[in-house]
């Protein structure tokens, strides 16, 4: 027991030049994958994004919520089209987008980060015109392309001392219309808009692989490039590397994908040497020993 007690301050002391590093820097966290659909994953996480913020850093959330759009479009009878592997979102899928994201999602992590004793409040890409797309492809319908970011609605809550739960719904630039916009996309927009110094996409694998199969901790935006056009980086982990070499592009200082099953998966990131998952970044670290 006293072992645990020494380990324990240890790990504290240890963690002071990362507590140090990241006193009022902004961190944006993408939340996906099947995370959000188990209870306890999602106390976990709340629990992390809590501590970050009582640590002084300010934390942005910004979910997905697919395969719960997926249930309800399935017990409404709402069939999707697809193309090229993406769904169509005609007007009736769009409003169960809304519903599912703006509602039942986002108001589940807003309720599981104030029960950690967190001050949470969740908004859409809607408020105060947070987040202004037009249409990514014609043929896709109501799926958005971010164009103009409104941000300090964000700032003004983190300021505040509120951690911040975006859904990713937006408003067009036209009159009444509402666009679907991919979570992940939605967090590099809102990264960049902030120039966050970390954007942290969680997903459901470990991190960015080479050819042998091995996770890349670490690699440059022009390494990312090479991997996309050589095959390495392929299927999903394409639009997640494209997010954050354009997210890098805005002025966020490092983009890192990682494996949000991982337990405290954002404290190993941030407050440790060893880190976690792939991280990118076009600049050298601000302090040392962290190797990351």
């Amino acid at each position: 027991m006293n072992r645990d007690w020494i380990a324990t301050a240890r790990t504290l002391s240890e963690a002071l030049p990362y507590l140090q590093r990241y006193t009022g820097a902004v961190v944006v966290v993408k939340f996906g994958g099947n995370a959000m659909g188990d209870e306890q994953a999602m106390a976990d996480f709340a629990r992390d994004i809590v501590l970050m913020r009582q640590v002084g850093m300010n934390p942005v959330v910004v979910h997905g919520g697919g395969p719960m759009i997926n249930d309800l479009l399935g017990k409404l009878g709402i069939v999707s089209e697809w193309i090229r592997g993406k769904r169509v979102t005609d007007q009736a899928t769009v409003e169960v987008v809304e519903m599912v994201l703006s509602g039942l999602v986002n108001k589940r992590i807003v309720q599981a980060i104030n029960d950690q004793g967190g001050r949470a409040v969740g908004i859409s890409g809607k408020d105060d015109d947070l987040m202004v797309c037009e249409a990514d492809d014609p043929e896709l319908g109501f799926v958005g392309r971010p164009v103009e970011m409104n941000v300090q609605v964000l700032r003004d809550l983190y300021n505040a001392g509120i951690i911040p739960v975006v859904a990713p719904v937006a408003t067009g630039v036209k009159d009444n219309e509402t666009f679907n916009v991919n979570g992940d996309t939605a967090a590099g927009a809102i990264a960049g808009a902030l120039q966050a110094d970390r954007l942290l996409l969680l997903t459901d694998v470990a991190g960015i692989k080479n050819k042998a199969g091995e996770v890349v901790t670490q690699m440059s935006p022009a390494e990312v490039h090479d991997m996309i056009a050589d095959g390495t980086i392929a299927g999903g982990m394409i639009p997640k590397a494209e997010t954050a070499l354009k997210a890098i592009e805005d002025g966020v200082r490092a983009v890192v994908i990682l494996d949000g099953r991982v337990s405290n998966a954002c404290l190993l990131e941030l407050f440790t040497d060893h880190g976690a998952g792939s991280l990118i970044r076009s600049t050298e670290p601000r302090i040392k020993p962290h190797s990351r």
